[in-house]
């Protein structure tokens, strides 16, 4: 059963929506960042990623990176460039990219449905990367970056956003990179009651996307909870601020590799080796997708190859038969020494929505090898949350992004 409420969300003033989205803070590097704060003044990463209003040199993690974006957080609310909502709602939250569209329900999810495995992972966290953002939320008293859950497709639920949905919207407007977002709000009693009694109904929610984000909010949780031993459990805290998609809009796509050398093989001798491990077809120059799961295409001086595995018996739970994993336990470990693809230097990872053509131009500049991906299916994802298992690194990419900045949760009243 899982616990989905609304909330008083902070948000921007209308006809401020568009000015203030922006896209994860992770999303950028340090440069990317300090250009789009330049380019934009009132960009929320600006509060994301405050280190921005430093002079460059600052250290990320110095704690007045922090009070600095809590200072902006409340100055725009002071300005009224965001504004409070007076009632608890839901919101509907629609993007659209190249005609796809996709509509989820930003909510606040449970903290104990998190602990309590209602709310299911499917990647392990790094605790560096998780303290950043402990810290951020802690001192904002406040969610700043959504969570992107997913959920088995329900009628009722469906039938309820899409009545919303023939309203006008709240927001309207397309991002910089060609995204539609559209956001109507639900405040009607009724409405709110059919939509939380069936999450209630709901045995499972997953993790799409932010983990790192998700397990920052829980420990922020955790800390207030310690901080207020008489806690009643409806306090903001004990909420995180989500978006939830029904599993069949979604789309995942590749999320490729890229190595940086043979490990010491030549071209034919590592060739040769594959060909122990895959059927291996020469495509020729122009670069091509694998078109079902079980095949990788391969880049290597300058020509395409498909590769599709002799054998895929060694491993039938969940984990083992992804594709990402065959390709880890058949090619990277034993011919290419890649151990732990977490912290070996010698491989990166490519976003599917950078396309082929960015595989192509690592090869030619700092990597060896790529390997294009067919991207995991949202059922294998269920299947591996399910189990209470772990995909390898870098298993999923998921379009289009959740903007910042549009829904805040404050967690302090």
């Amino acid at each position: 059963m899982a616990d989905v409420r609304p909330f008083h969300a902070v948000r921007p003033r209308a006809g401020l929506e568009s000015r203030i989205a922006a896209l994860p803070y992770d999303v950028y590097n340090r440069k990317e960042a300090r250009e789009e704060t330049e380019k934009n003044p009132l960009s929320f990463l600006r509060i994301d990623r405050a280190e921005t209003q430093f002079p460059e040199g600052t250290d990320l993690y110095d704690d007045c990176v922090y009070t600095k974006a809590r200072e902006l957080l409340y100055e725009m609310l002071e300005k009224g460039q965001f504004i409070r909502e007076d009632v608890p709602c839901y919101y509907i939250y629609e993007l659209t990219m190249d005609g796809r569209v996709q509509t989820g329900i930003a909510a606040c999810a449970s903290v104990d449905d998190y602990e309590n495995r209602v709310i299911k992972k499917h990647e392990n966290t790094r605790a560096e990367k998780e303290e950043d953002r402990i810290r951020h939320v802690d001192r904002c008293s406040a969610q700043t970056g959504p969570i992107f859950l997913a959920y088995r497709s329900t009628e009722e639920i469906n039938r309820q956003v899409e009545a919303v949905k023939q309203e006008s919207a709240l927001y309207d407007f397309v991002s910089d990179d060609g995204i539609r977002h559209r956001i109507w709000r639900i405040a009607e009693a009724d409405r709110i009651a059919v939509i939380r009694e069936n999450f209630k109904r709901t045995e499972a929610i997953y993790i799409a996307d932010g983990h790192h984000r998700c397990a920052s909010a829980v420990k922020v949780g955790t800390m207030r909870r310690q901080s207020h031993p008489g806690y009643t459990g409806e306090e903001a805290f004990n909420y995180f601020l989500s978006v939830l998609f029904p599993d069949d809009q979604l789309m995942i796509m590749d999320y490729n590799r890229v190595v940086k050398d043979l490990n010491g093989y030549d071209t034919a001798a590592f060739l040769e080796k594959v060909s122990e491990r895959f059927r291996v077809e020469k495509l020729g120059g122009e670069a091509v997708y694998p078109t079902e799961k079980g095949q990788i295409t391969m880049y290597l001086d300058d020509v395409w190859y498909r590769l599709t595995v002799l054998v895929n018996d060694k491993n039938t739970d969940p984990v083992g038969q992804l594709d990402v994993s065959v390709l880890q336990r058949e090619l990277l470990t034993p011919i290419l020494g890649i151990g732990d693809p977490r912290t070996d230097e010698r491989i990166d990872f490519v976003g599917g929505i950078r396309g082929l053509q960015e595989l192509e131009r690592r090869v030619h500049t700092d990597c060896r090898v790529a390997f294009a991906m067919y991207p995991t299916s949202i059922s294998e994802l269920f299947a591996v949350s399910d189990a209470g298992l772990l995909m390898p690194p870098k298993s999923t990419w998921f379009e289009p992004k959740l903007r910042s900045g549009l829904l805040i949760h404050q967690i302090e009243e």
